[in-house]
């Protein structure tokens, strides 16, 4: 809704037309999607009174229970939203406007952070050291 109020649809035209000819290869198993919308939070109905809640960030106790594919998906969720709310902060800030509810940014940032301690413990905790080691430049590249 705020993007297509103020940029009034064009920001997303040259990725639509890059995109139309992807989108029409795989339209047979999936519907139209920009890739760059993800880079924007979902429009909401201005007429919505209800103020929307988000979640809380995650602890560590609650990943040391995931597996390491589960980490790496969540990892990569929590970047895609970091990076939209980074994109809307800037928009909004070059716009002089106010960004909507600030303290999620620190909520992503603090689960990525729990998510490096909880895979840099597995590591430790490896018994073969080229392993560990291993596994230490791949969580330090994150």
């Amino acid at each position: 809704m705020f993007l297509r109020r103020v940029f009034g649809r064009t920001l997303f035209a040259a990725a639509k037309s890059e995109a139309s000819a992807t989108a029409a290869a795989a339209s047979n198993t999936a519907q139209r999607h920009n890739p760059l919308e993800e880079f924007f939070e979902a429009d909401r109905n201005p007429d919505d009174e209800k103020p929307v809640v988000y979640g809380r960030s995650w602890k560590a106790s609650e990943l040391r229970l995931k597996s390491w594919d589960d980490l790496h998906k969540l990892w990569y969720v929590l970047l895609k939203e970091k990076n939209m709310l980074m994109t809307q902060r800037q928009m909004l800030h070059a716009q002089n406007l106010r960004f909507p509810n600030p303290e999620r940014i620190p909520k992503v940032r603090k689960s990525m952070c729990r998510i490096k301690h909880v895979l840099t413990e597995r590591a430790m905790e490896e018994p073969d050291p080229r392993r560990s080691a291993e596994m230490k430049r791949m969580i330090n590249a994150l």
